[in-house]
């Protein structure tokens, strides 16, 4: 407030304004109550939310770079949370410097590592979407795969020990593709190697859940329809170790249906591969907890 601007003397005789009814002071009161309680938690929202951003706004002085490199600190001391604001407020201050697109990276990763998995596949979409000839494209898929893989068990199916080859395989078979990008567009990745390995145990489980459907199938009476499925586990997924039950299913169906030639060039197929005569198979088990489905 300016100094020089003196306050509006009092007059002398000044005009003795009419008081107001009972009521109408008890409102105002109310009214001056309420209004210095909303300027008060005003005040207490403002002081918090500059206090939450303070180092942010004193590191953004210091210009990108700084920011970046802050983020990038407490990405490597596993501060996510920490990190994913850091980066956030970089994205949102400078979107179109060379920092920002690598934060934008760092992201990914961040999200991942923090738990925050559909803001992690998020990230890796966009990024993508956005910087399609980026050199580190590898990064994003394998991240985006990762995040996939790790979503197959939750905590309330851990404690009741779900078979997860009774679930329905979508994030399996999102994070197999995610990884067979890596491996076919980028075979000279760093990440290639571990993608691939993460390959066959995600294929083994999408297999198994393949008998899973077959076993159900028969359990059923449906013979057809668990051959089918046998013999497409057999053809997609040749060589996982699921390919020996899906031998035996085939030829139990076989028997089922009287189709006596097929039967036997199965057997024959079972025995060249895997000697002996093929095993009858278990009918599917419900678990004590399970009491309809």
């Amino acid at each position: 407030m300016r100094s020089d601007i003196m306050p509006v003397p009092a007059t002398r005789n000044p005009t003795i304004p009419m008081r107001a009814p009972k009521s109408k002071v008890s409102e105002m009161l109310t009214l001056q109550r309420l209004l210095r309680t909303g300027l008060v938690l005003g005040l207490l929202l403002t002081i918090g939310a500059c206090a939450s951003g303070r180092d942010d706004l004193d590191a953004a002085r210091g210009g990108a770079g700084v920011v970046y490199e802050r983020a990038r600190k407490a990405l490597d001391n596993q501060d996510y949370e920490n990190a994913i604001r850091v980066y956030e407020a970089l994205v949102a201050r400078y979107p179109f410097g060379p920092e920002a697109r690598q934060a934008r990276l760092d992201l990914i990763y961040a999200y991942y590592k923090g738990r925050e998995t559909e803001s992690a596949l998020d990230q890796a979409d966009t990024f993508m979407r956005e910087n399609p000839t980026h050199p580190r494209l590898d990064y994003a898929w394998y991240i985006k795969g990762l995040v996939d893989f790790e979503r197959s068990a939750n905590f309330v199916e851990r404690w009741f020990n779900v078979d997860l080859d009774e679930r329905p395989p979508q994030t399996a078979l999102r994070a197999f593709n995610s990884f067979r990008k890596v491996v076919e567009d980028y075979p000279r990745s760093e990440y290639a190697h571990d993608a691939r390995r993460r390959m066959i145990h995600l294929r083994n489980r999408l297999a198994d859940y393949d008998l899973y459907v077959a076993r159900h199938y028969m359990e059923r009476g449906a013979w057809v329809g668990a051959a089918r499925r046998a013999k497409e586990t057999i053809e997609q997924y040749d060589g996982s170790p699921a390919v020996r039950e899906a031998l035996e299913i085939l030829i139990e169906c076989y028997d089922r249906l009287e189709m006596k030639e097929l039967a036997d060039q199965t057997r024959a197929i079972y025995a060249a591969n895997y000697g002996g005569v093929a095993e009858k198979v278990v009918p599917i088990k419900k678990p004590w907890w399970r009491i309809w489905g």
